[in-house]
Order: structure tokens, then sequence, then C-alpha cells
């Protein structure tokens, strides 16, 4: 039997058996029971249709009375980074029915702000449906103002939430804090053509930032390791638009002459060029935008 001839439910099944062995090194019949409700004998069918698939993934010990991870082991389904840390500490799969705890110790960053679900929801469902949202925003020049935006897509910049979106107010693309907005309310019309998202210039723009070892450190290839460089160097592809998210987030010095002082400073923009015309480095660490020319928003 082939993984596409089996049903989602028993994939998403045979998908915990996997990630279990792969990343806690042990599956038992109680893992299934507990995880997705179903019976002793289902899980035991679950398990045998797993070593079908991959025969020398399992071995049984007979003193934890379950399966553990074979030397011979290859993981049946393929999995990012992202997924395996956001399952290992907060729980795995995308089901929201009780509760879920960290399958190993974790500890994340604080969040000291969290979107209000009901607004979120009212973005979201105008993100799905392609409308135009009415608001109330509350930003730091100009205090409380009515809005009306055409938002197409989240952000989180690793600080907090925004929604990309169309401002008519402002006539221009830019980033809302959610937080900030409050008495969201559903426009029953569809934007108009410059207002979507294939309008957005800075969204659409991809650049390619070098980033090297910050040249201070007196052992650099500590850091290319850190971020797995090639020959000294990490490429990486953002929009313009999220760019100065990227460098303050990873505390990237963008001086010319890489002069800022600090030991957050690990990594270095080498190419300073790439990023003419990107409109939110005015928050890049060292980046001097009128000195430079830049306009940012």
């Amino acid at each position: 039997m082939h993984l596409s001839e089996i049903s989602q439910a028993q994939k998403e099944r045979l998908s915990h058996i996997d990630f279990r062995v792969y990343f806690l090194g042990e599956i038992g019949r109680s893992d299934l029971v507990s995880r997705f409700g179903i019976g002793e004998a289902a899980a035991t069918r679950d398990i045998t249709l797993y070593r079908d698939l991959a025969p020398k993934n399992l071995e049984y010990d007979t003193k934890l009375k379950s399966y553990v991870k074979s030397e011979a082991f290859k993981p049946l389904f393929e999995y990012s980074p992202t997924q395996v840390l956001a399952a290992l500490s907060q729980g795995f799969g995308e089901d929201f029915v009780g509760s879920h705890k960290p399958m190993i110790p974790c500890e994340t960053p604080a969040e000291l702000n969290r979107p209000l679900l009901p607004t979120l929801a009212v973005l979201t469902r105008a993100i799905y449906r392609k409308r135009v949202v009415r608001i109330k925003y509350r930003s730091i020049e100009s205090g409380l103002s009515n809005r009306e935006i055409v938002p197409f897509v989240l952000v989180d910049n690793g600080l907090r939430w925004h929604v990309r979106a169309y401002c008519r107010k402002r006539k221009d693309f830019i980033d809302f804090v959610i937080t900030r907005l409050s008495d969201p309310l559903i426009v029953e019309s569809e934007p108009e053509e410059h207002e979507v998202r294939e309008s957005d210039i800075q969204w659409n723009r991809i650049v390619e930032m070098e980033l090297v070892a910050h040249p201070k450190l007196p052992h650099p290839e500590t850091i290319e390791m850190d971020y797995a460089m090639q020959d000294g160097v990490l490429k990486v592809n953002v929009r313009a638009a999220v760019a100065g998210y990227v460098l303050r987030r990873w505390n990237v010095d963008c001086t010319e002459d890489h002069s800022l002082e600090g030991a957050e400073y690990h990594l270095w923009l080498r190419n300073r060029q790439a990023l003419y015309g990107v409109q939110n480095l005015v928050i890049a660490p060292g980046y001097q935008s009128r000195k430079e020319g830049i306009q940012n928003g």
C-alpha cells in the first residue's frame, strides 16, 4: 500500500507515529489512543500499517512495551524546522480540541501583546474574501482615526503582528499593528484595482540581502556555522516591505563601515546598495536613510 491510497484521517495518525518516533524516539498504542480518541485495536492497526510502509523504522522494546526508533530509521513524511519546533513547543497537530502541552521542555520568548481574536477574525475573513474593512486605528503620530483599508496578508515581524493593507486615507500600502486596531467592520464591496496585493510595489519587490559575520568578531567561523553560511555568506531573499523587520529582528549592522558597537551585532549587511528604495529601513540598525536619500514611509 502507498500513502496516496490512505485516507486523510489515517495519514494524520501515521504522521503522528512518524513524528514521535523521529523526535521523541518511541511510540505506543496509548499515545494514539489519547491523541486521537481511537480504540486500542485501531491504534494497533495504525502501527501495523506504519510498519508495512516503513519496515525498517521501528523496533519493539519488550521492557517499555512500545516501539522505539531503529538505527535504520528514515522519516516517512517531510518536516520543516518551523513545523517541528512549533509541534515540540506547543503540541503536535492543528486541532484545537482539548488542552495541548509541549512534547518536551521548551521555553519561548514572552509575548507582550496578542491580537484580540474577534478583531483578528474580521481581518482574516476580509483577506480570504478580498473585501474592504472599516476600522478605528490609533497610531503613535496621529492618534485615533477612522480608516478604510484593503487587507491582504498578515505579517509577524518578530515583535508583533501586522496586517499589510492599502489605506484609503494615506492612499498607500502600509502596515497596521493589529493590537492598535478596533471595531473592524467588513464592507461588502470589492477593492479597486490599485488597492490590491498585485499593486503593492514594496510587497512584490524581492531583494537579496547578503549577510556576513560581523568583521569585529574574533571568531567569525562561529557565526558562519550558526547561520549555515555558504562561503561565509548568508543570502536571504525577502520582500522589500519586510526587509527592515528582518534586519532589526536579527540585529544586523547596516552601517557602511560596520561601525555599530555592541555584543548583539553578530551580522553585517554587506550589500547595502541592494536595498535602495526600500521604504521601511528607518528601523534597520545603523541604516542612515536621509544620508542615502532613501524615502521611508
